[in-house]
């Protein structure tokens, strides 16, 4: 029967920690060679006793001053106790005796990055860089990166991980890392020539597949992403973040059948998650199948209970089949958690005045104007409510009120012509109506979808014929 390693290390340990504890004390003990002393000191760290940690390496030292393992473990603690400078110092030392320790290279960048000298850091590493081959340059290259995100130099983080695939073009790592810097710097066309090389050596590695499609994506090619996607999908069936990113590009292209395909393959391959459910919705919202949107937005919102998007998206699918009074329970949970969203707001006003509530809609298309005091839209919202109110005298003010915060718009021109008339001010009105076709004649419809019994009034059916036949001269 074989003995226990554990069992075997634990007992090592404690009678180097004996032998150690005798040499401490001067009395006899066995010899303690390089070795010893590393795992001594690494048991006091794993321990967090930095105090005899430090003891231990500087009896190690003592005792054999050359060694440039035992020097870069100092060092080491010297980091952990942040005594910074006095661990360059060692370090220095160290590369005296051994230049080819990697350690070495990696606790001086963190001394340099600790004491907030990128720069030297940067410069370390690029000339450590030259010394190291295999392996070792691979790490060196992802210490470098991790300095030029600490330093913000975003794309020599991209020729990092460049360099790295370059040398390991299957490392997961940086195949992993390189598609977000790849999303993040823009750089998709380097990104799409360095994954085809990848896949013409290597055709069965889903990364290079999943960053070529990701790299695609984000030059807005979607059918590229989506045929360089099933590749990785077809190598790892269960890749559910290709399908994810999939599901994305279908809707770009407005193939909401195929995105509800893909994403709800992603609900079988990982936990439900809101942001799934909520594509899904959107998908079905857009193909006007509103019973089944909502489902999906009910699902996002059990599982997002404070995400006010949500309940007014479902509001929305409501306000689409006229189904005003449900629309409204649906917009007062939002609005019970953002009050004074303009999108909610404008859409309760739009409820609360299809259900002949105007006063209650006047005080929430308000509430928009507040908000965006430039926007035609909540202006327009709020003057077609007092005008459907027969609130003329209210409508002419903010009228006048909209064409200041909106450089005298013409459609507003449209709505004070239509307001004169409904206030018996028939010159008034025809004077605006002429000044508005002017400016822009295909806002007409605005003002006859506001009141389309105006095209009833002799002299209006006049200007409006009179314009068209001045254009067609």
């Amino acid at each position: 029967m074989k003995e226990n390693p554990y069992s075997q290390d634990k007992e090592e340990i404690r009678e180097l920690l004996k032998q150690f504890q005798n040499l401490k004390a001067g009395r006899s003990h066995s010899f303690l060679d390089e070795d010893a002393f590393e795992k001594i000191v690494d048991h006091f760290d794993d321990a967090e006793d930095l105090v005899q940690a430090l003891e231990a390496i500087e009896l190690g030292i003592e005792r054999y001053p050359y060694s440039a393992m035992l020097h870069v473990k100092k060092a080491d603690l010297l980091i952990a106790t942040r005594r910074y400078q006095e661990a360059l110092n060692i370090l220095d030392h160290a590369e005296l005796l051994d230049s080819n320790d990697i350690n070495l290279y990696i606790l001086k960048t963190d001394a340099f990055l600790a004491l907030d000298q990128q720069e030297k850091a940067v410069e370390l590493l690029q000339n450590a860089l030259q010394l190291f081959d295999g392996p070792e340059r691979i790490e060196m290259l992802f210490e470098l990166a991790d300095v030029y995100d600490d330093y913000e130099e975003f794309d020599k983080i991209f020729d990092c991980l460049k360099l790295i695939l370059e040398q390991e073009p299957t490392n997961e790592e940086a195949l992993y890392k390189i598609c977000f810097w790849t999303d993040f710097t823009g750089r998709n066309e380097e990104s799409i020539r360095l994954h085809q090389q990848i896949i013409d050596d290597f055709p069965y590695c889903e990364l290079a597949w999943f960053n070529l499609a990701a790299a695609y994506q984000g030059l807005k090619l979607y059918e590229k992403s989506i045929d360089a996607y099933k590749y990785a999908i077809a190598i790892d069936e269960k890749f559910d973040y290709a399908y994810r990113n999939m599901g994305d590009a279908y809707i770009r292209l407005r193939k909401y059948k195929d995105a509800i395909e893909v994403l709800e393959r992603v609900l079988e391959l990982s936990r439900p998650e809101d942001v799934i459910y909520e594509a899904i919705g959107h998908c079905y919202d857009r193909l006007k199948n509103y019973a089944q949107a909502r489902f999906y937005y009910r699902k996002a919102s059990h599982l997002n209970q404070e995400d006010s998007k949500l309940y007014y998206k479902i509001a929305c699918t409501y306000i689409n089949e006229g189904q005003w009074v449900t629309a409204v329970k649906q917009l007062e949970t939002a609005l019970q958690i953002h009050r004074l969203q303009p999108e909610y707001n404008l859409a309760m006003g739009e409820c609360k005045m299809q259900l002949g509530e105007y006063k209650e809609a006047i005080q929430y298309f308000s509430t928009v104007v507040r908000q965006r005091p430039k926007n035609i839209s909540s202006w327009e919202a709020l003057i077609r409510c007092l005008y459907n109110g027969a609130y003329y005298d209210e409508a002419l003010e903010q009228v006048q009120a909209a064409m200041q915060h909106t450089e005298n718009k013409p459609l507003f021109i449209f709505y004070l012509s239509v307001i004169y008339f409904a206030l018996g001010k028939s010159k008034e009105g025809l004077l605006h109506l002429e000044k508005a076709m002017i400016k822009s004649p295909k806002l007409l419809k605005k003002m006859v979808d506001l009141n389309p019994a105006i095209l009833q009034h002799p002299q209006v059916v006049d200007v409006i014929a009179r314009f068209k036949r001045n254009r067609s001269i």
